[in-house]
């Protein structure tokens, strides 16, 4: 009776890694596959607002400023990724860009919604499309003023670098040229010294 014990509990434990490793592989692909999902629709809305982009009215005006203020934020925020990574000290402007971030995700959706009414006939509202169009001009000009401020202070301090380096160079190539042998000089100055006299003539 022992051996066959031992081998139900050895099944059974068996059994047991198998369901677990099971309900793991199902936890992962349903995790996997609702990232994808989210993914997808992501491109997707950013396909369908490209396209309705290119058509004319407001609408299509209001998907444009779309595509518009993601590029600006997207470049914003690389800019400021990029200079935390380089170790500049940006004070309080990573949080500014976050909350900048944040306004530019719900001034999307107001287009986005906005875009949406404005296909339909008789719904356009051009007291609501103006304060759009102020909202997104605003945000989009504290974006560029960020990646251009930014840029500003790379640029100067880069030069710096480079007119260090360029010093250096120089140093370091003055250095290592051979100093005169004053012996050589020395054979120089009268080989000089002999040719510069004149020569006597001969007498006939």
């Amino acid at each position: 009776m022992a051996p066959i014990g031992t081998f139900i509990t050895i099944a059974l434990v068996i059994l047991l890694f198998v369901l677990l490793a099971s309900a793991a592989g199902i936890y992962l692909l349903v995790k996997v596959g609702k990232k994808a999902t989210k993914e997808a629709r992501k491109v997707g809305d950013r396909v369908a607002t490209h396209v309705a982009s290119m058509g004319t009215g407001e609408a299509a005006e209001a998907e444009r400023m779309r595509i518009d203020l993601r590029r600006e934020v997207s470049l914003a925020r690389q800019a400021v990724e990029q200079a935390l990574r380089d170790g500049w000290g940006l004070g309080d402007l990573p949080h500014l860009m976050a909350e900048i971030a944040v306004q530019a995700d719900q001034l999307d959706a107001q287009l986005g919604l906005y875009a949406r009414h404005a296909r339909m006939p008789s719904n356009s509202d051009r007291h609501s499309f103006g304060l759009l169009r102020d909202h997104h001009a605003k945000l989009t000009d504290s974006c560029s003023r960020i990646r251009a401020d930014l840029l500003n202070d790379q640029m100067t301090h880069s030069a710096g670098v480079i007119a260090d380096l360029q010093s250096r160079t120089d140093l370091e190539i003055e250095a290592r040229r051979r100093a005169p042998d004053p012996l050589d000089q020395i054979d120089e100055l009268y080989r000089r010294t002999m040719l510069s006299r004149p020569q006597r003539e001969e007498p006939r």
